[in-house]
């Protein structure tokens, strides 16, 4: 990530009149004088509606977070799902038969509104057809790698976080130490586990809140901005209601829909606790990162204290403890078979 003050100041110049525009000359429409602007802690997003009554979504992606070949990565990957006909919320092709344009050197994508609710709960058929969905995106995923895209990894992603968090300002410097600590700890453990685990193309961020429910059409993903390589339980594990040990009888379900169209490694179940983890240390390096937007600190005024990085250190404690505590594969455990 590539975060500057001169980022942050990018987005004031998008005014409504330049949004409206931009849409109109891209999709060779009218849209009606509408742009409300929608939360996105990273991009400035915004609703519009042709003058026809269609509702559009226009993305623009925050200068220095994402290159360019990585945008056009994500944008490829939701249009071959779309594709193959798995439900998925992709971007339109513009003027260029691409579905990225540029204004000021930002990048932008337009996608239709898609209307849906966002389930935090899901019944027993629901979990069924989210394993079914997501066993058909990954077969899709599988099929090639995404080059510009990071390698979900503890000594890839997590260990860079870890340096950049230590490194900089953002905390305490006597809480420095025993961050690194903990952290040079966890990574110690968790890195032979994701020896020979498969890695594919993922979603990379899915949780409820991008996945949106049509009663007449069932599920619809959304938002693969934070596409990635790695393992398939990333897309999994942020779904389930609770710790890997305490959410058996939903992952026996989702499984069982997942398998229908792909096989899935039980052993990789074994990673749920610490990819979990190093999301822990992700969200505080992406937060430190953000921090540099006065919107950030002003909606996030606890965020960088010395209590916030104390409870930081003891999530991660705890978390090292709960990893150990993990059956293993050797315990002869019927979950891993």
């Amino acid at each position: 990530m590539n975060h500057s003050k001169e980022h942050a100041k990018a987005f004031p110049l998008l005014t409504p009149d330049i949004i409206l525009t931009l849409a109109e000359q891209q999709l060779d429409c009218r849209c009606q004088a509408i742009c409300r602007q929608l939360n996105s802690y990273i991009n400035r997003v915004f609703e519009l509606e042709t003058e026809d009554g269609n509702g559009l979504i226009i993305k623009f992606y925050r200068p220095g977070r994402w290159s360019t070949k990585a945008i056009e990565e994500a944008d490829q990957f939701t249009l071959e799902l779309q594709q193959q006909e798995i439900p998925v919320v992709a971007p339109l092709l513009l003027k260029n038969n691409t579905p990225q344009a540029q204004h000021e050197d930002i990048t932008f994508s337009i996608f239709p509104k898609m209307g849906g609710r966002f389930l935090d709960e899901f019944s027993d058929d629901q979990w069924l057809a989210i394993g079914r969905l997501l066993g058909r995106m990954h077969q899709v995923g599988a099929g090639q790698s995404a080059d510009n895209r990071a390698t979900l990894h503890p000594l890839q992603t997590t260990k860079a976080q870890v340096q950049f968090l230590t490194d900089t300002h953002f905390m305490p410097a006597h809480l420095r130490d025993p961050f690194r600590k903990i952290s040079e700890e966890l990574l110690k453990l968790i890195t032979p586990l994701f020896a020979d685990t498969e890695t594919i193309r993922l979603h990379g961020d899915c949780h409820f809140a991008n996945l949106i429910h049509r009663p007449d059409q069932g599920f619809f993903l959304i938002d693969f901005d934070d596409m990635i390589n790695g393992p398939p339980i990333q897309d999994v594990w942020m779904l389930f209601p609770s710790y890997h040990q305490e959410s058996l009888p939903e992952i026996e379900l989702f499984l069982e829909g997942y398998q229908t169209f792909r096989p899935f490694d039980r052993k990789s179940l074994r990673l749920i606790e610490p990819l979990r983890a190093m999301r822990y240390i992700h969200y505080a390096a992406w937060c430190a990162h953000q921090s540099v937007d006065p919107g950030f600190t002003r909606n996030n005024p606890d965020w960088g204290t010395e209590l916030y990085w104390q409870e930081e250190i003891n999530d991660l404690v705890q978390q090292l403890e709960r990893i150990r505590q993990e059956p293993t594969q050797k315990s002869n455990n019927p979950m891993y078979r």
